[in-house]
């Protein structure tokens, strides 16, 4: 019960590690408000921690307005009467296998800002000015990428990832005399969550040889999962890093240590 009496909101909680961080989240007793903007994955996810009840209720939610980021919070203030965990983590990677920069659109590259930067700066501002309405500091955590630290993958989904880590860190300085941490999570390949599958094969089995593949390149020979990132989750946003700020986390199986 790491998180007893604390409400977080989670964004991308319809899949990945929004999901598994949300039921990992009630487990340790927070209270959670889930926000997608896929109706029926945000519906799944509920149904899996046994429907809406006084833990836990979901909200549509486009992070890439900055008018859904402020209702979802005032939403969450409304539900449960606080808020102390803003977990910023809906992201998408606009993967166009065998693209290469050159290859994307103004507009492909607008979304990838809009979804992956803009969101974290809308999510962050309304959580902190309810954490200082509070007067009881708070927690933001940003769940970021490896490709923001080094090359890995898409370039441009790499320079939102490496905007998202300077904002972390700048944050964790500019709130910390209001007793605001702000961390990130950086995981590496994970190729057992819908993240970077092709709409036509969200939440469909994937081929054991590739997944071997993706293992290979981490140095300690295991995948990253959504429950991996959720256990980190609940470290960053307890009591137990009550002195840790504006940490870039890799859970990589120590890809950026080569």
């Amino acid at each position: 019960m790491r998180l007893k009496e604390k409400v977080a909101i989670i964004t991308g909680a319809g899949s990945g590690v929004g999901r598994a961080t949300t039921l990992r989240f009630l487990q340790e007793g927070a209270k959670v408000v889930c926000a997608d903007i896929q109706s029926d994955w945000l519906d799944q996810t509920l149904e899996q921690v046994g429907g809406a009840d006084d833990s836990v209720t979901g909200l549509r939610c486009d992070v890439s307005l900055e008018s859904d980021l402020e209702k979802l919070v005032e939403h969450c203030v409304h539900r449960f009467g606080q808020l102390d965990i803003m977990h910023n983590n809906a992201g998408i990677t606009g993967l166009k296998p065998g693209a290469t920069t050159v290859d994307f659109t103004d507009s492909e590259w607008q979304k990838l800002l809009q979804v992956n930067v803009s969101s974290v700066f809308y999510g962050s501002k309304y959580a902190i000015r309810q954490f200082k309405k509070q007067r009881t500091g708070g927690v933001i955590l940003n769940t970021s990428s490896v490709a923001g630290m080094v090359g890995f993958g898409s370039v441009l989904y790499g320079a939102t990832k490496g905007a998202v880590n300077q904002m972390t860190k700048g944050l964790a300085v500019e709130c910390a005399a209001d007793d605001i941490r702000v961390n990130a999570i950086c995981p590496a390949a994970m190729p057992l969550t819908n993240f970077s599958a092709a709409e036509d094969k969200k939440f469909a089995p994937v081929d054991q040889g590739f997944v071997d593949v993706v293992a290979s390149i981490h140095p300690l020979g295991r995948i990253i999962t959504a429950e991996d990132c959720a256990d980190a989750a609940v470290f960053l946003s307890s009591e137990e890093a009550k002195n840790i700020t504006g940490v870039l986390l890799p859970i990589d199986g120590g890809y950026v240590a080569k």
